[in-house]
């Protein structure tokens, strides 16, 4: 019989499931005034307002102290995974999430929740015993677990609330700027056709056409991220594409507007196959328009055609000019908008037209890459199936 057995009842070493459960008023209080420190999201916030749904998660962390747990159960517990059914648990971890965003708390603020009450619960059930007993690392071990979990389903609800918000907005930006858009680019189109005998007049006029056509992608683009972002492929209507001409096209407009900078297309085999070539017309625009843009002006710009196997076409866009760091080159075709900003010089404003043209050319069954050095300077390859 041990020490412990011998005590009187009421004097027996508490375990911790116990003592969150006697002790749940003190511990509250400690969290509500760490709460108020989350400034200034707190502020004007009420007792129970603060108070959230400790309650539940106390509950929780108790009863899952108490309940039996196979150590692949644990494993799982450590790397976030839910162990058991966890629908009392989510409750309270996902609705406290939930009710910290609409009160303007940022994720580092109720994240430090946590560490408060994790903090909190050791700290007043250390000081409750003169000593530890060999059951104490395990509860103490669970209770880790618990918190962690908890942590885990509470950043995970908090970060989707945010990602689903900012993709309606994107969503709902893009559709209700298009129509304002498309009317002014429709008067700059039948003004330019009317014709004008003021040069500058008509110049100006030329550059409304060019900025509502470049604000009108744009809002492709916004649209096309909005709808990954959803899950939803991007949409492609294939039919009959000469790649060629597609590229001379495109080429004819960058030169009219970047007179100084000279770009070169070339050919070999053939450039037919069953392609979207509004789509792709896409990712040619913004590889070719990178392209001339960072180009050093020194040397042309080219593009090249290759069409030799009968099976696949491939489309390189290659220029002289800051080389792309390596480290960023493989992040480069990722989306700004899911916190990928990557260092990439004079390029950092890339990420969504590369991003899109990626989905585009995987829409394709095809491919995209880079490669990028001070030496033989910049290329990006699509390749794309023919069928």
């Amino acid at each position: 019989m041990s020490d412990s057995d011998d005590k009187d009842p009421g004097q027996r070493h508490q375990r911790l499931a116990d003592f969150i459960r006697d002790n749940q008023s003190a511990i509250i209080e400690e969290w509500i005034d760490f709460a108020r420190t989350r400034s200034p999201a707190s502020d004007g916030m009420s007792k129970l307002a603060l108070k959230d749904h400790i309650v539940d998660i106390l509950k929780f962390v108790a009863t899952d102290l108490e309940s039996p747990q196979t150590p692949a159960e644990q494993v799982d517990k450590s790397r976030g995974m839910d162990a058991g059914d966890g629908s009392f648990r989510k409750s309270a971890a996902e609705v406290h999430a939930a009710v910290r965003l609409a009160e303007g708390f940022d994720i580092d603020q109720m994240v430090s929740e946590y560490r408060a009450l994790r903090a909190s619960v050791i700290k007043q059930w250390v000081a409750h015993h003169n000593s530890l007993e060999s059951t104490d690392l395990e509860d103490l071990t669970r209770f880790n677990e618990a918190i962690d979990q908890a942590v885990t389903e509470s950043v995970a609800h908090y970060t989707k609330t945010i990602n689903n918000s900012r993709n309606l907005f994107l969503g709902i930006l893009g559709h209700d700027l298009r129509n304002p858009i498309g009317a002014a680019s429709m008067a700059a189109q039948w003004i330019k056709r009317s014709g004008t005998p003021d040069p500058k007049q008509a110049k100006m006029v030329s550059d409304l056409v060019r900025t509502t056509e470049r604000a009108t992608r744009i809002l492709d683009d916004l649209l096309d991220l909005a709808r990954s972002s959803f899950g939803t492929d991007i949409p492609v209507a294939k039919s009959q594409t000469d790649m060629a001409l597609l590229c001379h096209a495109i080429a004819d407009e960058l030169r009219s507007v970047n007179e100084k900078k000279t770009l070169t297309v070339t050919q070999e085999g053939d450039p037919n196959g069953l392609w979207d070539p509004a789509r792709m017309g896409q990712v040619l625009s913004n590889l070719m328009g990178n392209a001339v843009q960072y180009s050093d002006g020194t040397r042309p710009v080219s593009v090249m055609i290759s069409g030799n196997d009968p099976l696949n076409l491939v489309v390189s866009v290659h220029n002289f000019g800051p080389a792309i760091p390596a480290e960023s080159q493989r992040a480069i075709f990722q989306s700004w908008m899911r916190g990928q900003v990557q260092d990439l010089g004079d390029r950092a404003h890339l990420g969504l037209g590369l991003y899109i043209a990626r989905l585009i050319v995987e829409a394709h069954g095809g491919e995209i890459a880079v490669t990028s050095d001070e030496k033989t300077g910049t290329t990006f390859t699509i390749q794309l199936p023919r069928t």
